[in-house]
């Protein structure tokens, strides 16, 4: 299990996991940690359970933006990324903005926002919109839009939603919070409300990523329990059986898992399932037989083709060594992925507002981003997204994308 050091830190470099890649990555304390996480977000979605869990929504915002009061010496900045860098880049006024072009109107528009909230410590979001709310028919409606990334969000026009983002010169999701007396010693706080210790402003649309059963019927029946269950049961009976070493061995082995899990994305791009394990392993062995010989037509001398062959064939027989601890593994997690879908499916239906993605065809609704699961006792987190839907309109060029004029 992640210890909540190692989840900060990823905060900070802006990496989360996906729960069925933890399988692969982390061996048995990922595995462990994947098994837990949705256990634990099934008991949320279970009427009166006591969950051990956070749970917030992925908005597809763009860019990240940090706010708030330099511990060093209380001045009011907003930041990129790299405010957790050694040398930290913070803006303390419009003129320190040296980010050129739109992306950095949209950063002086965020600081003369931002500076009358009355933010305490460090604030970290995802921005939605600044002047680009557009005004959109969708299916004979009139709305009000926004595309930072590559979901359109939905608000309509003639709303109190609406009204209120009509007004607004920037809208952002705040979800993640940080405490410190430095920006290089700063501890997260993931998942608990931002925007009620916040001040309120007519010229600020401002959201929480905390998830909410607005709908009231984001809740599993008996029966879509006992399913959950039965996999994630399905899911720890085969983890027992596969046994610590052989688990370990594979993660352990990182240049394999890092090429195990960069082969399984290939099915994600698709928008493909996972297929059963067999025909999985099947093709990896054509993928590495394909990486092979790209890797050797890309060096010139024969030492070096000579180096690369060996190191492939060294991980082909790894693969045929432990063939039977991945073809459980690729078991397990179809388990886990199959669980996930039934989380995310139910966790959608509490969506704030309509979201579409904009095809070369028109608009097609979709769902969110997806969600982040917290461990409120252990601190670890990981993201609960359907990749063969979001993950596959990421990739394909028929989805036009916000940054895409």
């Amino acid at each position: 299990m992640l210890r909540f050091n190692d989840y900060l830190i990823e905060q900070k470099n802006t990496h989360m996991t996906h729960v069925e890649e933890l399988i692969f990555m982390k061996g048995v304390a990922g595995t462990r940690q994947a098994i837990e996480f949705l256990r634990d977000v099934r008991d949320a979605l279970v009427s009166n359970s006591k969950s051990k869990v956070n749970i917030t929504v992925k908005w597809d915002g763009a860019p990240a933006i940090f706010a708030g009061t330099d511990p060093s010496d209380g001045k009011f900045f907003v930041a990129k990324k790299g405010i957790f860098n050694k040398n930290p880049k913070v803006y303390k006024s419009e003129s320190e903005i040296d980010v050129g072009g739109e992306l950095g109107e949209k950063f002086k528009v965020a600081f003369r926002n931002f500076k009358d909230l009355g933010i305490k410590g460090v604030i970290q979001g995802d921005l939605m919109f600044t002047n680009d709310v557009k005004s959109e028919n969708i299916d004979g409606k009139a709305y009000l839009t926004f595309q930072p990334n590559t979901i359109v969000y939905a608000v309509e026009k003639d709303s109190d939603l609406g009204r209120m983002i009509n007004k607004a010169e920037i809208g952002i999701v705040w979800h993640t919070s940080y405490t410190g007396n430095s920006f290089e010693d700063m501890k997260a706080k993931f998942g608990t409300p931002i925007v009620p210790k916040l001040r309120k402003s007519s010229k600020v649309w401002m959201d929480d990523a905390t998830y909410r059963d607005v709908s009231g019927t984001a809740t599993f029946t008996e029966d879509e329990s006992k399913k959950v269950t039965k996999l994630l049961s399905n899911a720890g009976f085969k983890f027992k059986r596969i046994g610590a070493r052989l688990i370990n061995d594979i993660s352990n082995n990182e240049e394999f898992s890092k090429i195990f899990t960069t082969f399984n994305n290939t099915y994600v791009r698709a928008g493909t399932p996972f297929p059963l394990p067999r025909k999985h392993l099947k093709d990896f062995f054509k993928y590495m037989n394909t990486r092979k010989k790209k890797e050797v037509d890309k060096v010139k001398t024969q030492a070096a083709k000579t180096k690369v062959t060996a190191k492939n064939h060294a991980l082909q027989r790894f693969a045929v060594r432990n063939e039977g601890a991945l073809l459980n593994l690729l078991s397990l997690m179809n388990d886990v992925v199959d669980a996930k879908r039934m989380i995310i499916d139910k966790l959608n239906q509490a969506n704030r507002m309509p979201m579409f993605l904009r095809t070369v065809n028109g608009f097609k609704i979709t769902d969110q981003e997806g969600f982040v699961a917290i461990d409120k006792l252990k601190g670890g987190a990981v993201k609960l997204v359907n990749r063969l839907e979001f993950s596959k309109a990421n990739f394909s060029p028929d989805i036009i994308k916000g940054w895409q004029k």
